[in-house]
């Protein structure tokens, strides 16, 4: 088996001491341009990675984010977090830092779960997901002084500019904005929404998107998208249902745009050939059914809230700092990948023969 390089070997590629390459590590600042340019290259030639225990009893830093394990979910899109977990976590590896898992029953659980693990210095930061209107997380760690980023914005704050709470998102109302443009330039009038429940931070910021892009373009009365807009738990069944009562309420349908590909599946199975659907979150279930769908860009997300929690130098946890000017937040736009559906027949009979 090889030998891994030493700082001892980069000092020697790069014709400096020990203790310089040590400083280009943890100290950059002590050392002269053109020499950590020397180190630097050593290091990239090299492959050398610092011995993360090493540094980890030398900065007294656990270099550990702490992030919770989501419940089980049944739903299609339930994948998305998972996804963004992954990403995550082999980012921070890349980054020398570890990810710690952790599960909670709720909120409160939560925030008794982060509290433990914080006094116990095993974790430094934490990556905070699914937030929500009137998110005590997120307080709570403010007034706590821990570093934390979260994915999803603060709901009901002041969602763009709080100096005190990093996040990252992804810009849903865009995402949909452009799906039903979409669909009304493909020759679609009546595009119904069927989204979640209202009071949701995420839904309703998708529903808008929707909303504005009909007002915008599909010539209708306000009225008529009234009654093009449902709402039902996402679920496959409640989906279908939901667009069924629609249906059989008379109302004209051309298309439909869905918060999520589970209620998309729910959208294919009620409506009649030929109709077209677009979900939300490009899940593996969307590739394999031909279901067009918005994508969010969760690597570039998992990277955005390495980048903001790690600070100017990006070498370890610091969250937040007054000094610095760096924005607090980063936006990200998704991207609506068009599909034709498969053969398989997902559709409900046709009625009217």
């Amino acid at each position: 088996m090889a030998r891994l390089p030493t700082v001892t070997d980069v000092g020697h590629a790069a014709g400096v001491s020990r203790q310089t390459v040590s400083n280009v590590l943890n100290s950059p600042e002590l050392v002269k341009p053109a020499t950590r340019e020397k180190v630097e290259a050593a290091i990239a030639s090299l492959n050398y990675r610092p011995h993360a225990s090493a540094r980890r009893l030398r900065t007294r830093k656990s270099s550990t984010l702490g992030i919770r394990l989501d419940p089980m979910s049944n739903g299609i899109s339930g994948s998305v977090l998972d996804r963004f977990l992954h990403a995550l976590t082999e980012q921070a590896d890349a980054r020398g830092l570890r990810v710690m898992l952790f599960t909670a029953t709720d909120p409160e659980d939560e925030i008794r779960q982060i509290s433990r693990l914080r006094d116990g210095a095993d974790v430094d930061g934490f990556v905070l997901t699914s937030t929500f209107y009137e998110d005590p997380r997120t307080e709570w760690l403010i007034e706590n002084d821990v570093p934390f980023v979260t994915f999803g914005r603060p709901w009901g704050i002041d969602d763009l500019n709080d100096p005190l709470h990093l996040w990252v998102d992804v810009d849903g109302w865009s995402g949909v904005h452009d799906a039903t443009n979409h669909l009304l330039e493909s020759g679609a009038t009546h595009v119904s929404y069927l989204g979640w429940p209202s009071h949701s931070g995420t839904g309703d910021d998708r529903r808008r998107g929707w909303r504005d892009a009909m007002t915008e373009r599909s010539g209708l009365a306000a009225n008529t998208i009234d009654r093009l807009n449902l709402e039902a738990e996402d679920g496959v069944t409640e989906g279908s249902s939901a667009l069924r009562d629609l249906l059989d309420a008379g109302i004209q349908i051309d298309a439909v745009v869905c918060a999520s590909d589970t209620l998309a599946l729910g959208a294919m199975l009620a409506t009649r050939a030929g109709v077209p659907v677009v979900g939300y979150d490009n899940t593996p279930v969307a590739d394999a059914i031909g279901l067009s769908s918005v994508e969010q860009p969760l690597t570039e997300v998992a990277a955005g809230a390495l980048d903001l929690l790690l600070g100017p130098e990006g070498r370890e946890i610091v969250g937040w700092s007054e000094q610095s000017t760096e924005p607090r937040h980063r936006l990200y736009r998704p991207r609506l990948v068009v599909r034709e559906p498969t053969a398989i027949s997902l559709t409900r009979s046709d009625t009217s023969r």
